[in-house]
């Protein structure tokens, strides 16, 4: 079985746990602002490819970086993960698409 595979399973088995009432979910601190300029920048993408790597809509992150709209608290949180760990992201949706 591949890691992802074996992390999925054992996030399932977590999940279970809390709903059993046998685990306390994690804290997940969701920042009030991100700078996406910042993020793609640092990962030396343009908005078309950031967008097209990360399965975002190239209007948002256009949108976002302008200032024109602000990221949800989802997409916020994603941002976050990309900044932070990018791989585990491209992986993700790799994994999905197959």
């Amino acid at each position: 079985m591949s890691t992802f595979g074996e992390e999925l399973i054992k996030s399932a088995q977590e999940a279970l746990q809390i709903a059993e009432g046998n685990a306390k979910p994690a804290f997940v601190h969701v920042p009030e602002r991100v700078d996406v300029a910042a993020i793609r920048k640092r990962k030396k993408m343009s908005q078309k490819r950031f967008a097209e790597t990360f399965g975002l809509a190239p209007s948002a992150v256009r949108d976002w970086e302008q200032e024109r709209r602000a990221p949800d608290r989802t997409a916020r949180i994603l941002l976050t993960v990309i900044d932070k760990n990018p791989e585990a992201v491209s992986t993700s949706l790799e994994a999905v698409a197959s």
